[in-house]
């Protein structure tokens, strides 16, 4: 079959992403710099074809919520926000983690803190990695740094959620959700049937004809029976752990120094290695897909012969923590990163690279 490419934003690829994985439901609220994709999914009617519903709720508290109904059933359901939106989601997605069902949440980043501005960021980084709301739980976070990876993401988030019974996150900063730029579509996929859903969920709320009652809460006022919950998810997230990290790396085996960046500042710093190489300056390019669990085996190999880390990032320096964890403080390892929505430039980054460890051109 001949591939269907398009020139798209990285929030409309995702929305044509989730009608083609034969998705159940979207259920989300208005927010720069992430609107493009409710938009996109009211213009594309998509419940006159393939049947998926698409709600503009009346705030994120109801999104979430409204998620967390669809989840229940085992249906394959997401929200899309940016920032502030996602703060306000908080109380239902660990409600959602606590009751080990799968869901896909889409966070396109915008600067704060507050209502901030409507520029892009990478500042939730710790809300996404570290669990925004109560209590221990994790999600797959998955960190796209183009229009293709936003729209593969979607396909790739939802089965990571329905394999592990847990929440996937695409966390993409405003850039690449307005980024404009080719695309291949996937195909379509039918939405499973009702009988299909009860086979790869039945733990679901898919009504009790022929079988006992299930039932899906968080709530659990035995102190034993709720250790033993939280073991079971902990044991999950370990199983995540050693199955699911990704990450991409450029031109490491020779690298005597390292940038590690995500997102739209991998595609800028990936020009500042190449500007450094050229200039003589050995850098190499680790990029972390999944954010957690974070590639940490990845760049610990990456970095055993480095002589500095340069983590660049959209923030004050959060990714960096995880960074310097992964190398056990053994490799110095520096930030930089612009706030108010300000991006650096590829020269910026060099410069910045150079002066933090007194690099000298060659």
């Amino acid at each position: 079959m001949k591939e269907e490419v398009k020139l798209m934003k990285g929030n409309e690829a995702l929305a044509m992403a989730a009608i083609r994985y034969g998705a159940d439901g979207y259920f989300g609220y208005p927010i720069t710099p992430q609107s493009e994709v409710l938009e996109k999914l009211e213009a594309e009617m998509p419940w006159d074809t393939t049947g998926m519903v698409v709600l503009q709720a009346e705030s994120e508290v109801a999104a979430i919520n409204m998620v967390y109904g669809g989840a229940c059933c085992g249906k394959a359901v997401m929200t899309s926000t940016s920032s502030p939106g996602y703060s306000l989601m908080q109380e239902g997605v660990s409600f959602m983690a606590a009751s080990e069902v799968p869901a896909l949440l889409v966070n396109v980043m915008r600067g704060g803190p507050g209502l901030g501005t409507i520029h892009p960021s990478q500042a939730d980084y710790f809300q996404a990695t570290k669990g925004g709301g109560h209590g221990d739980y994790h999600m797959i976070v998955l960190a796209p740094s183009s229009v293709q990876e936003m729209t593969d993401f979607v396909a790739l988030g939802w089965d990571l959620a329905f394999k592990y019974r847990c929440l996937s996150m695409i966390l993409a900063d405003g850039l690449i959700g307005q980024l404009m730029e080719k695309v291949v579509l996937p195909e379509q996929r039918p939405r499973r049937t009702e009988e299909q859903i009860r086979k790869q969920c039945p733990w679901a709320v898919t009504g009790a004809k022929g079988r006992k009652n299930n039932i899906v809460t968080s709530l659990e006022l035995d102190d034993d029976v709720m250790e033993a919950n939280n073991n079971r998810f902990q044991a999950t997230y370990r199983e995540i752990e050693k199955n699911e990290k990704r990450c991409e790396l450029v031109n490491c085996d020779d690298a005597e120094y390292l940038i590690v960046a995500f997102g739209s500042q991998a595609r800028i710093t990936m020009k500042t290695m190449e500007i450094a190489r050229e200039e003589g300056i050995k850098v190499g390019l680790v990029r972390p897909i999944t954010l957690w669990p974070f590639p940490d085996e990845h760049l610990r190999r990456a970095a055993s012969n480095v002589k500095g880390i340069l983590v660049v990032e959209l923030d004050a320096g959060q990714m960096i923590e995880d960074v310097k964890l992964a190398v056990d403080c053994k490799v110095p390892v520096e930030h930089y990163g612009r706030l108010g929505g300000n991006v650096p430039t590829p020269d910026e980054v060099l410069d910045a690279l150079k002066q933090k460890f007194n690099i000298v051109n060659k």
